[in-house]
């Protein structure tokens, strides 16, 4: 009985599954979603199963029944408090014992939890397992791999999780995440461009700000600051040294001016123009291919932020690459482009690279 209940409930809450995508080629069939949105007061999913698209209503009561159908882990009002969610420009986190950052993903989903699992973050059901530590997501979730929704709905509810142990995950966006977001499709997977045939619906919009994780999403900031360590994902210049823009400031603009929405052509606000660009904190590369940049510059940044060191992705590596006294660390190490990967691990004043087999290598 309760499996034929399960089934009239399906059929109750599916609203269309009559667009089928024909295959050109050998592709396996699409399996993608959920993508939630706010629509008229309610939650509306859509979800590909085979090629086949459904679309539901989620509401409070029936959410226990379907969410396994829908694919999600997180509670209903965790799907809804992302729309009153209040902002957290300083992102200030001193004391923190326990520190793993990651960055560079790319959708590579499977590597990722390999990686998590190997170093002690989340347990092999895939949930949080690493206490009142804090995980750090360096940015560059989207473009190259196939399963970015599956990688954005785990660290969804991998943040949750880990608040409710008392420990924290910050997500904080990279160039590939803003290029998504504005439609940007240069490095999408050949996997949602069928997604995008199947719902009739733009990449892009499917992370629009009504959706649960596109909302979620422009609310992350791009800096945030852990035991006097900066995180950024492509680094900080001197020019926002010189222009003065603090932390604060920097996510401030971010959240309510660059992610996610196109920049109008005249725009006069140059410090929106300066975080948008080559030297803004998603787009830096000049710690690594900047032959000008020397140890003074470095000196003046930190002494501007704050901070004793900088951690930043973007630039790929072999490996976890340090400079001048592990003052810089870079931690793309290649998980996007069908590396090994390494996570970086900060214990006891100690930095660690952390390998998929989930040995610790001293930096």
């Amino acid at each position: 009985m309760r499996i034929l209940a399960l089934f009239l409930l399906f059929c109750l809450y599916n609203l269309n599954s009559s667009a089928v995508y024909q295959n050109e080629g050998h592709y396996d069939p699409i399996n993608d979603g959920p993508y939630v949105f706010y629509v008229n007061d309610s939650l509306r999913v859509k979800m590909i199963e085979n090629n086949v698209l459904s679309e539901y209503y989620i509401t409070a009561e029936n959410y226990p029944e379907i969410k396994t159908a829908v694919h999600l882990s997180c509670e209903y009002n965790d799907l809804l408090s992302v729309y009153s969610q209040k902002i957290d420009y300083s992102q200030d986190y001193p004391e923190v014992d326990s520190i793993i950052a990651i960055s560079d993903v790319h959708g590579q989903y499977r590597k990722y939890t390999d990686i998590l699992k190997a170093n002690g973050i989340i347990d092999n059901d895939l949930n949080w397992n690493f206490g009142k530590g804090h995980l750090v997501f360096l940015g560059d979730a989207f473009d190259r791999g196939d399963m970015v929704t599956e990688l954005l709905w785990h660290l969804f509810t991998l943040e949750k999780q880990a608040e409710k142990a008392g420990g924290m995950v910050h997500i904080l966006p990279g160039n590939h995440d803003d290029m998504a977001l504005n439609g940007d499709q240069r490095y999408m997977n050949e996997k949602y461009r069928k997604v995008e045939a199947l719902t009739q619906t733009r990449y892009s919009d499917l992370y629009s700000g009504n959706s649960v994780l596109g909302k979620w999403l422009r609310n992350k900031p791009v800096m945030i600051t852990i035991n006097e360590m900066t995180f950024v994902h492509g680094g900080i210049s001197i020019d926002m040294v010189r222009m003065k823009i603090p932390v604060k400031q920097a996510n401030k603009l971010f959240s309510g001016k660059i992610i996610g929405k196109e920049l109008a052509a005249d725009n006069k606000n140059k410090q929106v123009e300066l975080l948008a660009g080559d030297n803004g904190p998603l787009w830096y590369r000049g710690y690594f291919e900047d032959s000008t940049f020397c140890e003074s510059r470095l000196d003046s940044i930190l002494n501007f932020y704050q901070s004793k060191q900088i951690i930043v992705g973007h630039t790929t590596f072999k490996k976890i690459k340090g400079l001048y006294k592990n003052r810089i660390v870079g931690i793309d190490a290649g998980l996007g482009y069908n590396q090994p990967g390494e996570v970086l691990i900060y214990k006891e004043g100690n930095f660690y690279s952390g390998s998929i087999t989930g040995q610790r290598t001293i930096l």
